[in-house]
């Protein structure tokens, strides 16, 4: 077990327990938590606010339906009524909700990560090209689903599963999280379960489509590749993919960010930390915040 993703599905299963203890409510929201408690008094201040009946199915139906200004507005309302967020929600509001923990990931990423055998071969980069595939056929996948009645997928949603297909966790967490929190948990699980299945499933395919001559061919560097392309690299990348594609700017610029502190050579402490130290304690709080999207009455829906 320890061979398949255990540092994120560790603390993704483990926040997942905490947030399913009976009656502690450590993934709850204050306005959650006021919810749960269904004193009449509070719920009928609550669908005041809402103009909708006193009743906790109401209250939420118009909660959905509202804007994010106005759920802020009903968060304060319920702090203000003595309620305070559970543990794993303050976890996933600072990590999650705010992107900071997949951006400082990335970061970490970008700082283990050697380009010099894509820039001694360019062509590897449609190697790369051809992986996006994966998105568009599972963002179609989710589509086709809806199409036919199966499953309800706004396109939002199929948007943020289609990113699983690029088998990349921290991106997958980072999208959901925009696009479609409410399938963030089933998402992150899907990701990094299929991801940790890699070492299963890709050694038979390799053999099943390569001789063994094949595989014994020794691959090496083309050419060796300067201090300075190096350093040009990330910081040209992160210009075009950026004028191209500002949506992208976040993501691309913490792991330029990082890809350059590892190639620069003068801040090898800070490299040395985001590889390191600062990487392994946000994937902690981002396993836990993860798992406090893993309530069984949310995260287990026919959908």
């Amino acid at each position: 077990a320890k061979k398949f993703e255990p540092l994120l599905l560790l603390p993704i299963g483990f926040g997942g327990l905490l947030s399913n203890i009976p009656e502690a409510g450590m993934a709850l929201t204050a306005l959650e938590s006021l919810l749960a408690h269904h004193d009449a008094g509070q719920l009928a201040v609550i669908a005041a606010k809402l103009n909708c009946a006193p009743d906790v199915h109401a209250i939420k139906e118009a909660l959905a339906l509202a804007l994010p200004s106005v759920q802020g507005q009903m968060e304060n309302l319920a702090v203000d009524m003595g309620y305070t967020p559970g543990v794993l929600a303050l976890f996933y509001k600072v990590a999650i909700g705010s992107g900071v923990a997949p951006l400082v990931i990335f970061m970490g990423v970008g700082a283990m990560t050697d380009f010099g055998p894509l820039l001694a071969n360019p062509r590897t980069l449609l190697l790369g090209a051809a992986a996006q595939f994966g998105i568009f056929a599972t963002v179609l996948g989710a589509l086709t689903l809806n199409y036919f009645g199966l499953i309800s997928f706004t396109l939002p949603q199929a948007a943020a599963i289609g990113i699983i297909g690029g088998a990349d966790g921290p991106t997958a967490i980072y999208l959901s999280g925009k696009l479609a929190p409410e399938l963030l948990g089933a998402i992150a699980v899907a990701a990094y379960s299929y991801m940790a299945l890699v070492p299963l499933i890709q050694p038979p395919i390799m053999k099943a489509l390569t001789s063994e001559t094949e595989r014994k061919i020794r691959m090496v560097q083309l050419r060796t590749v300067s201090k300075r392309e190096k350093i040009l690299f990330p910081v040209v990348l992160l210009m075009l993919v950026a004028l191209l594609l500002p949506d992208a700017a976040p993501l691309l610029g913490m792991f330029c960010f990082g890809n350059l502190m590892r190639e620069s050579g003068v801040v090898e402490r800070l490299s040395d930390t985001v590889q390191n130290g600062l990487i392994n304690i946000v994937t902690i709080f981002l396993g836990l915040s993860v798992g406090a999207k893993l309530v069984a009455d949310k995260f287990l829906q026919p959908q």
